[in-house]
């Protein structure tokens, strides 16, 4: 996250997640994923913590 990487993408990456399969454990879509990976989307505070339940991670470590 140093380098200016997004934290969701750190996190999923960490954890060994494909985006297919945290869309679907958070209820979202991949290509919303994708959005939110490459900047393009801002997501709501309901769904920082529905991703970070999937990831395991605490709502700071997304946010």
């Amino acid at each position: 996250m140093l380098d200016g990487e997004n934290a969701l993408k750190v996190w999923r990456k960490h954890r060994g997640v494909t985006q297919r399969a945290l869309a679907k454990a958070a209820g979202k879509s991949k290509s919303y994923i994708c959005e939110i990976e490459a900047g393009k989307k801002s997501p709501s505070v309901k769904t920082l913590k529905a991703l970070a339940k999937a990831l395991d991670c605490g709502l700071d470590d997304l946010a």
